[in-house]
């Protein structure tokens, strides 16, 4: 077991460290990506289209700083394995460590951009619930196990299937105007709220933002969230199972 902790470590070290090769700024770039998003969006939103949201820049990057963390994790994971080919030819070891590191990175970040949040809800007046460490853990394992899941699925089947990432490009730039993250799920007209339901990452981005503004938390949307993220862990991990013996094969 020690050994397998030591070689995420090492593994989420090297995915770090690629990162932030020749970059000034670090880790700032993952703070300021989403601000300039939800300076972008409260421009076009807010100010053009005038959206009558409450507090309209917090509401936006507590939606985007989720997104991001599961916007990226997908992303990345697409290359994981090719930029790994060594590794998975020379070393006789669980492949799927691989993909858990690229998420750990993402996760790593979002957990650092949580002050940035916490912040921003300080200077709205918002206070948080007595709960809302709790709450943070429990969002975020659900969402950890989501991106994981997602990122299992999309990184073996892209080293069979080269075109993935612009498919998966398509996708994921449709499933974030299909999530309310610049916008309120309230505003959905009432035949249409059930696609809530249909999307696994809009429910924990309701979910993140209720935690953010110290709102009631709504378990329906945390059971959705829970349901969506164990059905697909366990279809990303046996699909990345069933694949990884031929993984040195195609590399």
């Amino acid at each position: 077991m020690r050994y397998f902790f030591d070689l995420v470590y090492v593994l989420t070290q090297k995915e770090i460290k690629v990162r932030y090769k020749n970059s000034v700024l670090g880790y700032f770039w993952s703070v300021m990506h989403p601000l300039a998003f939800a300076l972008m969006f409260y421009i076009a939103f807010k100010v053009f289209m005038k959206v009558k949201i409450e507090d309209y820049p917090l509401f936006l990057i507590t939606g985007l700083f989720p997104w991001q963390w599961f916007s990226n994790s997908v992303s990345s994971s697409l290359f994981v394995l090719m930029d790994n080919a060594s590794l998975i030819k020379k070393l006789n070891f669980p492949r799927e460590l691989i993909p858990l590191s690229c998420v750990i990175n993402h996760s790593l970040h979002f957990l650092l951009s949580v002050p940035v949040v916490l912040i921003f809800a300080y200077l709205y007046g918002k206070s948080p619930s007595w709960w809302l460490p709790l709450g943070l853990f429990v969002v975020f394992v659900v969402q950890f196990l989501l991106s994981y899941g997602v990122s299992l699925a999309v990184s073996s089947l892209h080293l069979f299937f080269r075109d993935l990432d612009r498919l998966v490009s398509i996708f994921l730039t449709l499933l974030f105007y299909m999530t309310p993250v610049v916008y309120s799920e309230d505003m959905l007209p009432e035949n249409y709220k059930y696609i809530l339901y249909l999307n696994p990452i809009a429910p924990l981005i309701v979910c993140w933002r209720r935690l953010f503004f110290g709102q009631s938390f709504e378990l329906n949307f945390l059971l959705f969230g829970f349901l969506y993220s164990l059905i697909i862990f366990l279809a990303g991990y046996s699909l990345f199972r069933k694949l990884s013996w031929r993984f040195a094969e195609v590399l």
